[in-house]
């Protein structure tokens, strides 16, 4: 018996081989980084017995401000982690900003405290008033923001935030209970400030007036929100956070953003935060940077806390408190928000002690003493954690690596994601799209190249995100008609870079949506091939807004060619809603034609047919499909309502024929015109 738990114990973490065998020769690296999470874990056990859901995650229920009792008396306690500070104060409109009036007493952990009697102080420290604490240390004294602060709001007419207390009279009474999706996961990628054709910032009330409904009207299921904590430069997306506990005050309140996701969940959308634990901004007056005097206490010390390419700094992930303060911040969002799920972004800086910089070649990348192993098992801890919570929770990890095992549960050696992001997937299109002449393409590779990912990993296949648009790149549309798309997109001004550029906008969408992964990820505008590149306000472009908006007003204008790209994607998604295309596993090659430039495929029971060739139309093509039945159009490309030609009869039935054809017994015979695709149905008796 003995011996047999030993097996078991040794064999902890290498269910990974049983899906990959290549894993094999690194049996022992994969039970060595489970055997880290569990000693991890097994810490945590051991200091309480609720384990992951007790104090580690609850960090925010004790730290930061929380009412609460004391001898009695009810009132607002003050807590901060500050081990390496020598005086601590809370500073406030409250106390008139008096240092010495309400100092903090620390205990033998570093944390210091203090209890503000509502007796005393109800009718002056109230909702919104303004707090700060002074934080003496060796370095000298400084105002900041506290750590777990709920709310911040910029000083009118300075670039300086402070601290608010948050404590509404009344809170917000949720209406809607998060939808349960049938089908594949479809991600509407949106960031609130730029979701509005104004030149200004927008707010959380437009983008449920404004946006939600354009959303459900595509079809997709899922908003994935951007730049939702707070963080000081409006230019850097989101990504330089500042206070992870606080909603981004720009946008509205925490009341307003707790409504845009109430709103979506009764629309039937779930809603996915994208969360930035993988960095954090390096300001001191905004963020933890120094916070207690040191740069050891959130962050690596030294060079090693030093993200040299996005000039920011990088959590220690083995710390007790920086886990508790990571993971508290996983369950708060959560919980207090109703988040459906989260975007872990940076996981590829996060997994290596390089930050990813090298090229990955081989297994041996994701093994060697370039793993950063405490990151990694802090990333399995948030998972469980995030599945703890909301056993329907949704976690999607960006990582450009291919981590092994990054989309598998923990309990096989996983890192416990549900989703990983297909990330090579628009990398290859630019390349495509710079390097090569859509002539020159090789079918074969287009598909392969999707299909290119772990076959046991759940993926988001993207055509493109937000990362493709930001100023320096070009969205797909943008590189396939450029210039053109500022004067000749009007139904009445013909153009043949347009109808090359709209024609391969839509193919390129299609095949990525039916190859590219189980769910599909679109940032909001490029469905209709919205123009231009993302540039935030800054001073290089006199702070202007007019790049950080998106042009509602040019799919909704019925002259303007915009509209058939936005129909095109709207049906794309009725194509997995109807035939739950994305969650079928079945993907099949039935035919290529390099000279041609022919790629048939099946996924499903839908066969795909793309003509990918610039001037030959194909009448009576002869096309292998896979059952024994006659086929009708489910999609045609080039319909007039996608601003094709529509010269396809899309009413005709393609009927068996019983003639042998690459590999199968039965084929059909069709016209694909020149740049389109078709989608065929099976017709069942």
């Amino acid at each position: 018996m003995k011996d047999e738990n030993k097996s078991q114990t040794l064999d902890r973490g290498t269910g990974l081989i049983d899906l990959d065998p290549w894993l094999e020769p690194f049996a022992d690296k994969l039970r060595e980084r489970f055997a880290h999470y569990e000693r991890l874990r097994s810490r945590i056990d051991g200091e309480d017995s609720d384990g992951i859901m007790g104090q580690i995650s609850l960090g925010h229920r004790y730290l930061g401000f929380n009412r609460g009792e004391m001898d009695g008396q009810s009132g607002v306690w003050y807590r901060e982690w500050a081990p390496g500070a020598d005086y601590l104060a809370l500073i406030g409109e409250f106390n008139d900003w008096n240092r010495d009036a309400n100092p903090l007493v620390r205990d033998e952990h570093g944390v210091w405290q203090i209890f503000l009697p509502d007796s005393c102080y109800g009718d002056r420290l109230t909702h919104k008033s303004t707090v700060k604490v002074y934080i003496g240390s060796g370095d000298g004294g400084l105002d900041r923001i506290p750590a777990f602060i709920r709310r911040t709001i910029q000083v009118h007419g300075t670039p300086i935030f402070t601290g608010q207390y948050w404590d509404p009279p009344e809170t917000y009474k949720w209406k809607n209970t998060a939808p349960i999706s049938s089908r594949g996961l479809c991600v509407y990628e949106a960031h609130v400030g730029m979701a509005q054709e104004d030149a200004r910032i927008g707010t959380f009330q437009e983008f449920s007036v404004n946006i939600l409904p354009r959303i459900v009207n595509l079809g997709y299921n899922a908003l994935q929100l951007m730049a939702v904590m707070e963080h000081p430069y409006y230019g850097s997306f989101g990504y330089h956070v500042s206070n992870f506990f606080a909603v981004s005050s720009r946008f509205g309140t925490p009341e307003e953003l707790k409504e845009l996701i109430d709103t979506a969940h009764g629309l039937g959308i779930l809603v996915i935060m994208d969360l930035v634990h993988s960095h954090s901004v390096k300001n001191m007056e905004e963020g933890l940077n120094r916070f207690d005097g040191t740069d050891s206490q959130y962050f690596h010390a030294g060079k090693r806390g030093r993200h040299p390419t996005w000039d920011s700094l990088c959590f220690d992930y083995a710390k007790y408190e920086v886990q508790q303060f990571l993971l508290s911040n996983v369950r708060f969002w959560l919980e207090e928000y109703r988040f459906d799920g989260f975007r872990f972004d940076g996981v590829t800086s996060m997994l290596y002690m390089d930050h990813g910089s090298k090229a990955f070649s081989s297994y041996e990348d994701y093994f060697d003493g370039n793993v950063d192993k405490d990151a990694l098992a802090y990333l399995m801890l948030a998972n469980e954690v995030a599945h703890r919570v909301n056993s329907r929770v949704i976690t999607i990890a960006e990582d450009s690596s291919g981590m092994a095992g990054l989309a598998r549960p923990v309990k096989e050696g996983g890192l416990g994601f549900d989703y990983r992001l297909a990330m090579g997937i628009p990398d290859y299109w630019i390349k495509l799209l710079v390097r090569q002449r859509d002539e020159q393409w090789n079918m074969s590779e287009i598909y392969h190249i999707l299909l290119n990912r772990r076959v046991h990993e759940k993926h988001i296949g993207y055509a493109e995100s937000h990362d493709q648009a930001l100023v320096g790149g070009k969205t797909i549309a943008f590189r396939l008609m450029d210039k053109e798309m500022y004067w000749n997109m009007s139904a009445s001004t013909p153009s043949l870079v347009i109808d090359r550029g709209i024609a391969l906008h839509k193919m390129i969408r299609l095949i990525t949506f039916t190859l590219g992964g189980q769910g599909y990820l679109n940032f909001m505008g490029n469905e209709f091939g919205h123009p231009e590149w993302i540039d935030f306000p800054r001073p290089e472009n006199d702070y202007s807004h007019h790049y950080a908006r998106r042009q509602w007003s040019l799919v909704d204008d019925k002259e303007l060619r915009y509209k058939g790209l936005n129909a095109f994607d709207q049906e794309m998604q009725s194509l997995d809603l109807r035939y739950n295309l994305l969650e079928d596993p079945l993907i099949e090659s039935l035919m290529f034609h390099e000279a041609k430039k022919l790629l048939v495929y099946r996924r499903g029971d839908l066969v795909f047919a793309y003509n990918f060739h610039p001037r030959e139309s194909y009448a009576d093509l002869r096309l292998p499909v896979p059952d024994p039945c006659d086929y009708q159009l489910a999609l045609n490309s080039d319909n007039e309502v996608f601003e094709g030609y529509g010269v396809v009869d899309e009413g005709i039935i393609y009927p068996n024929q019983g003639v042998p054809f690459h590999g199968r017994n039965q084929s059909i015979q069709l016209y694909l015109p020149a740049r389109t695709a078709q989608v065929l149905a099976p017709i069942r008796e």
